[in-house]
């Protein structure tokens, strides 16, 4: 059976991620190519699509014309919930990239659209997929750790700040690294942790080095004048059975302990971290050890030792959902899950209060 695809969105996450990964799965056509730019969708059209592929600067119009199977959402994100539930509505099963929406309100239309309509939808949490990712959930689901009642969910980066597009737009963005980078890092954390139910969040957002004119910066210097969200923010997460998180997230920080959709789990046997590769520990006959993990295999000719690309794992995996009519890996209740925690550290931000959820 073939899936036929259309794109709302072929800016930079969809020919960085989407477009090259889907390209990979045979049973794929990507037949429809919708952005307000019509050369991008000119190029996206010519780069991957089919022979007949159409291209479009109406996604209203591309859903009416086009008989698609899937739609990817690859906007950014106040445009999520409003794409993702026109998708659904017009019988298309949806893959929104994260996060799953700008506000928690706008997640739960999309997940009541999906329900309503029976069409599946996820959302474009690609880390779960990466090697060390699979590895670890399957060292927690074998209950290796045990209970595991603490975690931290990293994302830093020293001075890499996206300063193209609407990455520093909040109107559009709804925040900054918080929303971007440490949703990865927070949903790596919930999954491996199994916990979904938040009972509390105290937050702090930071607008510090956003003000810094002709700063060092991986893309080059970020102009003051329009960087509307922060910089940094870090929560403390309560969770209903007495477990706790605590999410870092920043796009610019003075600290050279960097590192992006990582977690690090505790539990009552053991503990995890993904700091410097995968490494387990933990207490054997009265011994304590650490146990690194090799995840690639080296030393053979003509093998460069690198696993799977987690976009192209993650879109084999939706692709077979599909097809074969199960849930997706990344469950859209789960996101909204992470979108009500990132919500409620922004709010707790502002009012210096903690939020109850």
């Amino acid at each position: 059976m073939t899936v036929k695809i259309g794109i709302i969105g072929c800016g930079g996450i969809a020919k960085g991620k989407h477009l090259p990964a889907l390209n990979q799965v045979e049973e794929v056509e990507l037949v429809a190519f919708c952005d307000v730019i019509l050369d991008r969708a000119d190029e996206a059209r010519t780069i991957f699509g089919t022979p007949e592929a159409e291209m479009f600067t109406d996604y209203q119009k591309m859903l009416a014309e086009m008989d698609l199977d899937v739609v990817h959402v690859c906007t950014p994100n106040a445009t999520h919930a409003e794409l993702t539930i026109a998708a659904l509505e017009s019988d298309c099963h949806v893959m929104c990239e994260k996060p799953m929406a700008k506000t928690s309100e706008e997640a739960r239309r999309m997940i009541e659209a999906s329900k309503r309509t029976g069409k599946k939808l996820t959302i474009g949490y690609q880390n779960r997929f990466r090697t060390d990712s699979q590895y670890l959930k399957e060292v927690c689901q074998e209950g290796t750790l045990g209970d595991i009642y603490f975690g931290k969910a990293h994302a830093i980066r020293r001075r890499a700040v996206p300063t193209w597009g609407v990455f520093l737009d909040e109107e559009a963005q709804g925040g900054g690294p918080l929303i971007d980078i440490g949703t990865h890092a927070l949903d790596l954390t919930l999954w491996m942790m199994n916990n979904y139910q938040p009972k509390y969040v105290v937050g702090k957002a930071y607008h510090k080095l956003a003000e810094t004119k002709n700063a060092a910066n991986a893309w080059g210097p970020w102009d003051p004048e329009k960087f509307k969200v922060e910089d940094s923010a870090f929560g403390f997460i309560m969770m209903e059975n007495g477990a706790s998180i605590f999410l870092e997230s920043s796009w610019a920080l003075n600290n050279l302990d960097v590192k992006e959709a990582k977690t690090t789990l505790c539990g009552t046997k053991g503990g995890a971290d993904m700091n410097d590769g995968l490494t387990i520990n933990g207490e054997d006959h009265s011994l304590l050890y650490e146990k690194k993990i090799q995840l690639q295999t080296g030393g053979v000719d003509f093998y460069d030792g690198k696993g799977d690309d987690p976009a192209v794992t993650e879109a084999k995996s939706w692709i077979t959902d599909i097809l074969e009519d199960r849930e997706p890996v990344v469950k859209p209740e789960q996101a909204l899950v992470v979108t009500e925690i990132l919500e409620a550290i922004y709010e707790s931000s502002k009012t210096g209060q903690p939020v109850f959820l």
